[in-house]
């Protein structure tokens, strides 16, 4: 799974989304053109992701999730959240799901929600503990990991 990184996640849950509403319209749920309203979730969630990834090349520590960070960022949305790159990945398909407008779609989301859940910030948690110790124990009782 280490060959498939969250942007990658997320575009293809974005793919899988547009496929399945193409595929299997069942019953349209948000119509027009309220279904526009998830273009507000979906740039905010691409807006908040460019935002950390900014805050992460300012204090030049890595973004990646599979490589060592070098330093333990904690200002900016990371003062309301642990993850807020999944937080913006999660609300962006969640605006994707609105656009759509079908239910279906939302199987995206889930997806998205469960392996970030499960498997990547598990990972990316066990790393930061290994390498801040507890300067890391005490960002994270302070903040929760999602919001």
């Amino acid at each position: 799974m280490k060959n498939m990184i969250p942007p990658h996640l997320f575009l293809f849950c974005i793919i899988a989304m547009v496929g399945i509403r193409n595929l299997f319209v069942i019953k349209i749920i948000i119509p027009e053109p309220l279904n526009y309203s998830g273009l507000v979730l979906m740039i905010t969630g691409i807006m908040m992701t460019i935002k950390v990834r900014k805050e992460f090349e300012q204090v030049e520590t890595e973004i990646h999730t599979f490589k060592n960070p070098g330093k333990l960022v904690t200002n900016g949305l990371f003062r309301i959240s642990r993850n807020p790159i999944y937080l913006g990945f999660t609300i962006s398909l969640i605006g994707v799901w609105i656009l759509l407008g079908t239910m279906l779609p939302m199987i995206g989301c889930v997806l998205f929600i469960l392996i970030a859940n499960y498997y990547y910030i598990p990972f990316e948690e066990k790393i930061m503990e290994n390498t801040f110790g507890n300067e890391y124990q005490a960002y994270k009782s302070k903040v929760r990991r999602w919001i």
